[in-house]
């Protein structure tokens, strides 16, 4: 029977500047190195219904602001068959986008690092109009 494995965590706060993208690949590239965990699966969450999580290019900016056009499109606000509204008129179509994405993902870490592509990023992807402060978990496990 073998040891039981390393594990880390920790949860970051990601200011959103409204509907969006916002990349914090540094600050989770920090944590897996200062972890001192060579090979292993890190985890993100984020704790809220009415944004996601990404990976995604971080290479040119036009691929974020496409992105928002295109989710903006496909769900937009105003959607007369909207019941839930209590929250504002964006909050029930910031929850379909947020369904359609995902609030969590897993990436690798080989050799210390996060086993991205080479335009690859982390991204936070805000949903609702206004500016939020949202909270991801991370989570290494060896």
């Amino acid at each position: 029977m073998s040891a039981p494995g390393k594990s880390k965590q920790t949860s970051l706060t990601i200011r959103s500047d409204g509907p969006g993208l916002t990349e914090f690949t540094p600050i989770v590239s920090l944590f897996v190195r200062e972890s001192g965990i060579e090979t292993g699966l890190l985890t993100l969450f984020v704790r809220h219904t009415s944004c996601s999580l990404l990976i995604q290019e971080n290479a040119d900016p036009d691929v974020r602001a496409d992105l928002q056009e295109f989710f903006a499109r496909l769900v937009p606000e105003g959607m007369e068959w909207v019941v839930h509204s209590i929250e504002g008129p964006d909050d029930m179509p910031a929850h379909i986008k947020a369904a359609l994405t995902q609030t969590s993902l897993s990436i690798p870490i080989m050799d210390g690092k996060l086993a991205l592509g080479t335009w690859q990023g982390i991204y936070l992807f805000e949903h609702r109009a206004a500016a939020h402060d949202r909270e991801v978990l991370l989570h290494i496990s060896a």
